[in-house]
């Protein structure tokens, strides 16, 4: 599982990748979660607001802070889809 979070480094998205983090602990599923920071590649996933969070390639959030239990049902969802 792919994971991702779309930020240019600010407080918020530092938070969301450590609630991310988190999550992946909890949901124990194998994932590799990976920073977001250039712009460009933020705009290439259509985010106009970050922090985002991307699961498999499919934005799950955008401009706003998921708690990790939140977070985890998304893993757990796309874990279940294979």
């Amino acid at each position: 599982m792919e994971i991702k979070v779309l930020g240019t480094g600010c407080a918020k998205c530092r938070q969301l990748f450590a609630e991310t983090e988190k999550a992946i602990a909890q949901a124990g599923v194998a994932a590799s979660l990976t920073k977001v920071e250039k712009l460009d590649d933020i705009m290439a996933y259509g985010v106009m607001m970050t922090p985002a969070l991307v699961i498999n390639e499919e934005v799950k959030c955008s401009g706003k802070l998921p708690k990790a239990a939140e977070i985890v049902g998304w893993i757990t969802a796309a874990a279940a889809k294979g």
